[in-house]
């Protein structure tokens, strides 16, 4: 229903405030991870009639007892989903830095 939302919250902050994190931290890496993932989760959606293109957009918002459903898997599937794709960009990173980085770094004499 709206699992995708969390991560999407998560992919706005870090986009608008991509220039604060370091380079060898490749911010756009995760963005990209994220976006890719609210886009496909979107279409699912969407082709499932979840998501519908006039207010509120949302079809679990359609009524109380449907918004509170809504809630309860953002907090059990959006928040997991949003540290998954943390934790995998997380290992890119570091296998980045420690292997692919190393062999490709230039040698000093």
């Amino acid at each position: 229903m709206g699992c995708f939302v969390v991560p999407a919250i998560v992919g706005i902050v870090t986009t608008f405030l991509r220039k604060r994190f370091p380079e060898r931290w490749h911010i756009n890496w995760l963005n990209t991870m994220i976006f890719g993932a609210v886009v496909a989760f979107g279409v699912e959606h969407y082709m499932n009639k979840e998501i519908v293109p006039w207010p509120p957009f949302l079809t679990a918002m359609s009524s109380p007892a449907a918004a509170a459903t809504m809630l309860a898997e953002m907090v059990t599937v959006g928040i997991p989903m949003a540290i998954a794709l943390v934790l995998v960009w997380v290992a890119m990173v570091v296998v980045y830095e420690k292997v692919i980085a190393t062999r490709t770094a230039p040698i000093r004499a």
